[in-house]
């Protein structure tokens, strides 16, 4: 590419998921209703678990962050998103994308790491319930939290810093809903294998090690479940990590389809539509499946119903 090709650029273009006229109304109603049930849904889930002392224990701890986790999650993209085709201007300056590119990785980094700290809870309490509540003390969950949001705050530094030092070309237009960091690496006109490799081998490890542990995790719960004589004790024993490892398939499933996708198809705009399952579609069903799955969730939901204004 020529040298007067490259400029650093103050604004980018957000192409959406789509350009044609007639779906904008119907994308908007779609995702203004997914984003206000995943904020309410969400909600619910925190205002539960905080009003009733019986889930003040590690596992709704960690259910309740990862709720704020996920309205910061999609709190990140959809807004803007929906701005966009409310007003017709898809521009987002430079600053700003850098600033949206960091939340996103910062959030879905710390749910990554969150849902890894569950399995580890839920492996604690089958595999060791008499040291159950030695092991996970208060002390340990806060610190483990703090621990998953400083190596998400560390990781999304590091993508604002890499993509902060790019120089782009002057067709500067992202086939996307948001500043994705792999789409913010197209447009750049210089070599970007380094910087690409770095970005591999950071998602290699915040990505790898929550993954080793959940799979870790899961292989001593099935190993001790199926221990259990009775049919009774194994299905009480499972019914506990059933919402967890439908949230965690969810959430890997998904976001491993935007992979294979973006690689079988040779359209940019399958990966913008396949990341919208993880980013939106996950947050979303997430307080679904724990409420439906859970009776402590369900009862204390219906305790915060009913009570009077």
């Amino acid at each position: 590419m020529d040298p007067q090709n490259l400029t650093h650029v103050s604004e980018f273009l957000l192409l959406g998921l789509s350009e044609d006229p007639e779906l904008q109304p119907l994308l908007f109603g779609l995702f203004l209703s997914m984003y206000l049930l995943t904020v309410l849904g969400n909600l619910f889930i925190i205002l539960a678990v905080s009003s009733n002392l019986h889930l003040h224990i590690p596992m709704y701890f960690f259910l309740s962050n990862l709720s704020m986790v996920d309205i910061g999650f999609t709190s990140v993209t959809i807004p803007k998103m929906l701005m966009d085709i409310h007003t017709h201007h898809r521009i987002i300056s430079y600053g700003d994308c850098l600033i949206q590119l960091s939340f996103f990785v910062f959030f879905g980094c710390m749910d990554n790491l969150l849902l890894a700290v569950m399995a580890y809870d839920r492996f604690v309490a089958i595999c060791q319930p008499l040291h159950y509540p030695v092991i996970m003390n208060p002390n340990l969950c806060v610190f483990m939290v703090l621990v998953s949001f400083f190596l998400s705050l560390l990781d999304s530094q590091l993508h604002c810093l890499m993509v902060s030092q790019l120089t782009f070309c002057t067709e500067v237009e992202i086939p996307h809903f948001f500043c994705d960091p792999s789409q913010l690496l197209n447009l750049v006109c210089s070599n970007t294998t380094t910087r690409k490799i770095l970005v591999y081998i950071i998602g290699a490890i915040l990505a790898g090690v929550p993954v080793s542990v959940i799979l870790f995790s899961y292989t001593q719960i099935v190993s001790s479940i199926l221990r259990i004589p009775l049919s009774g004790g194994k299905y009480k024993a499972f019914s506990t990590c059933v919402s967890h490892l439908s949230v965690v398939c969810l959430f890997y499933g998904t976001a491993i389809g935007v992979y294979l996708s973006s690689a079988v198809s040779s359209s940019l705009r399958s990966g913008a539509a396949a990341t919208v399952m993880y980013s939106v579609v996950t947050p979303l069903l997430n307080p679904f499946i724990y409420s439906l799955r859970n009776r402590d969730i369900k009862r204390a939901l219906q305790r915060l119903l009913s009570r009077p204004a």
